[in-house]
């Protein structure tokens, strides 16, 4: 569900945040750094209540949200029809911790214990962990980024980044598939620190065409 714009094929990015505070200006800069994507940044509430073209018209949907209490009447069920088409979802940073005891968003990122600690400004050292469309031609990197300590992303995912900083999830980034849809969920992305990382731009970049089928 691409579209024309300009004479190129253009990727819709919903990106939904909420219930946490970021950098807004570098973290809009970010995503209009991608080419290939159309950004359309809105809160929670507005992308659950959207009475325009609808929430469906979207390649793909980058949750950058951390509610904590599990979610009710419009939004649990606008929510509860993820996955029902191939409509690609991308949990990025602390979004992975949102909804900490509802099971479907446990189901969503593949990591059915959530709790976590946390530590600002962390610098850590990123692996390939295995060959994937998202990670062509990617070497190792270093970068300054808030990390988790929580369960790693089990079996029932396909880890392609991984580190071994003591502060830090092992599992970085990883794919999966709930439902119709394509997930990625990718531990990285607190600020402009980690926002400005070239290899981190190109993770996002190639991790939202990913989930669009275009690459």
């Amino acid at each position: 569900m691409t579209h024309s714009f300009q004479g190129r094929t253009k990727i819709k990015t919903a990106v939904i945040t909420g219930h946490h505070p970021y950098e807004v200006t570098d973290f809009h800069l970010l995503f209009r750094s991608v080419p290939e994507i159309d950004f359309y940044p809105q809160n929670m509430e507005d992308f659950v209540t959207d009475t325009g073209k609808g929430r469906k018209q979207y390649d793909v949907l980058v949750f950058y949200n951390m509610h904590m209490e599990t979610p009710v009447n419009k939004t649990k069920e606008v929510l509860e029809q993820l996955g029902e088409t191939e409509q690609g979802i991308l949990m990025l940073h602390h979004a992975i911790l949102a909804f900490p005891k509802w099971q479907l968003w446990s189901d969503i990122c593949g990591i059915q214990d959530r709790s976590f600690d946390f530590y600002p400004e962390q610098s850590i050292r990123i692996e390939i962990a295995n060959h994937h469309p998202i990670t062509e031609s990617l070497t190792s990197w270093k970068m300054i980024d808030e990390t988790y300590t929580m369960k790693n992303a089990g079996e029932s995912n396909e880890i392609i980044l991984i580190t071994d900083h003591p502060k830090s999830i092992k599992t970085i980034a990883w794919t999966r598939h709930y439902r119709k849809a394509r997930i990625f969920c990718y531990q990285s992305g607190h600020d402009s620190q980690t926002y400005s990382n070239p290899q981190f731009r190109t993770v996002l970049a190639r991790g939202i065409q990913w989930l669009a089928g275009s690459i």
